[in-house]
This record gives C-alpha cells, structure tokens and sequence, in this order.
C-alpha cells in the first residue's frame, strides 16, 4: 500500500512521477509536443515507465517492466517505440524531471538521443499548468482524490516557446520560435473508449490552447462517461468538467469529425474536430504497453467560445491539432455525462 504522505504528494504534484512504490498494473507517460514555428514539422516525443506482467507457458508470472520512449511524426504519421530496462528510468516526484538513457525531459530542454531524433530543445519561456489547489488538484478536480480511478490526467503545460535545433534523420531542423505543449497521463490502463483533443495554434495566437477530453470512467461496478475541456485564453483559463457543473449539450463521433458542444459557468463551447488519418502509438493494459491507438497530428479544431450572457469571447480555428478517437464508442456514447 502506498504511504498516505507519497500519494498526497503525487496528487498535488501531477507534473511529477506516481509510480515509487508501486508494482505491476502501472503505467505513466509524459506526452511532449513539439512543433516548429511554420508547423512543417510536429513532433510528439513520450517518455514512460510500464510495471506489467505476462504469463508464460509455464503459468509462471513473469514482469515485463519496461521503460520507453515513443516518437510520432505528425507530418508523416511515421511512428516509433523504443523499450529501454526498467532500471534506465528516472523521474522525480516533485516536478517535470525525466531521464530515460541519454534523453532527458526537464522544464529548461529536451534532450534526445534517439535513431531519427538527435539534438536539444531549450524551453525558454515558464510552463503554463493547470492550476493545483488543495480543493482542485489539477485538471481531474477532486476526482484526483479518488485512489480506485483507472486513469488519471495532468497537464503540465498548456503552452511554452522553444528554441534549438534538432538533427532529423540526420537534417538539421531549426525550432526556434516554435511551440511546446506537455501532459501526461498514469495508472492502471487507458479507457475502453475515449475521445482527446489539442491545440495550441489558434489562428497564431500565441496565448490561446485547447485540452478536451471525453472517456468512459468505470465507478464503483458501473461507469459513466466523463469529460475534462480546457480552454486557456489570454492568461485565463476557462473550463467545462464533469465536475464544475458544466453539461454537455451534445456529442456526435462521425467518420469525419467530432462535434461537441458544452455549456457551464463559464459560457458556452462548440467544438469541430477534423478526422484525419494519423499514426499508431502503443497504449497501456493491465499486462502489457501495445495496443495499438491511432492520433493524428494533423487536424484542425474550429471553436466558438460565448460568456452567460451570450457575448463572443474567441472563435478561431486550431491547426496542427492532435487528436485521437479510440475504443468502443458506441458505450461512450450511450452514456449521458
């Protein structure tokens, strides 16, 4: 069982790493987007840890911890899983720090040593999280309290600028100027069925950046569909939760976009994602890291943000967008949130 101080801790710190102390059934992984300022080149680079297990032909339980790195091409849809030993991996608890072999993921750069990915991105403005209070840890509210969920979520940082150059398959490739977006994400496994969404190039402006999210949460022998938006405007963030009383007036998947619209105390927001074809990533079970999710780099989100009282506050669209729709999304959507 975890100590009660270190499980406050990680709650608090939702940037820092969650698994000291814990066996196999855990996962965490730092999502790291980057994007250079003409958007031609949009990279997700996630570093990780697994603790899982397999069962042999004996019967016997054998771990298959790992620690990995995935790299996807949001240009291209190329994608890439790299497995280090488990003993290769470093995380602090308190803060963004992570070490996997010679890459490194901190506050200050990002430093890669990988086949296609060679070089170091420096971070030269402050992260941008979602705020932690001790009532609202982050972007799971007081949902982050709660032990038993099957996925947790934090966002590091809405938006940060980049400077450096990386080595791309062996092309030198300027950043400077570009953009930078980090999350992560920890616990026992993904969703059986969720949506998710990103943006931080909204019509350029360099304040602007969307996070929304909608998964089916198991609780308590049952689940319901539950759903976290973001919106960080002009230094103020505005949010549609399941836990701030905000609803959702509708949510259609179709084989073409997504279209949401939510409304709570901040307003009303209408949401239209493109789906395009994007690369595989491998996402966590409780035994092993590869099952395979599709996301694309390459969407675009259209969004018309009204306060109560009806008054445009942002519209615009969002380019080099992520997005990835997985899982059973006929129960998804049979939910009401």
């Amino acid at each position: 069982m975890m100590n009660p101080a270190r499980y406050l801790r990680g709650v608090l710190h939702p940037e820092g790493y969650h698994g000291n102390g814990k066996g196999e059934g855990f996962f965490e992984g730092w999502y790291v987007k980057l994007v250079s300022e003409d958007l031609t080149q949009r990279w997700a680079v996630i570093p990780g840890i697994f603790k899982g297990i397999d069962v042999a032909d004996s019967q016997e339980r054998v771990s298959n911890h790992e620690a990995f790195i995935q790299v996807l091409d949001g240009s291209t849809g190329r994608s890439w899983f790299y497995s280090f030993p488990a003993e290769e991996f470093y995380a602090a608890e308190e803060k963004f720090e992570i070490q996997i072999g010679n890459n490194i993921f901190n506050e200050e750069e990002v430093i890669l040593d990988l086949p296609q990915l060679q070089g170091t991105i420096n971070i030269v403005s402050k992260f941008k999280p979602w705020p932690v209070t001790i009532s609202s840890p982050g972007i799971m509210g007081w949902y982050g309290f709660v032990p038993f969920m099957e996925c947790f979520h934090g966002i590091v940082s809405f938006g940060h600028t980049l400077t450096g150059t990386l080595e791309i398959e062996g092309k030198p490739i300027s950043f400077n100027n570009g953009k930078g977006y980090i999350e992560t994400d920890w616990g026992k496994s993904f969703p059986s069925g969720y949506i998710w969404m990103q943006s931080n190039h909204f019509n350029f402006n360099t304040e602007t950046s969307l996070i929304a999210s909608a998964a089916i949460i198991p609780w308590l022998g049952r689940g319901f569909r539950g759903f976290i938006v973001g919106l960080h405007h002009e230094g103020k963030l505005y949010s549609w939760t399941t836990y701030n009383s905000a609803k959702e007036i509708n949510l259609e998947i179709t084989d073409t976009e997504v279209i949401w619209s939510l409304f709570g105390p901040d307003g009303t927001l209408h949401i239209r994602a493109k789906r395009v074809r994007g690369g595989l990533l491998h996402a966590p079970l409780s035994k092993d890291m590869h099952r395979r999710v599709e996301e694309t780099m390459d969407s675009e989100i259209q969004l018309t943000f009204t306060d109560s009282n009806n008054k445009l506050v942002f519209e615009g669209t969002g380019h080099a967008a992520a997005l990835e729709v997985f899982g059973n999304l006929g129960k998804l959507l049979s939910y009401s949130a």
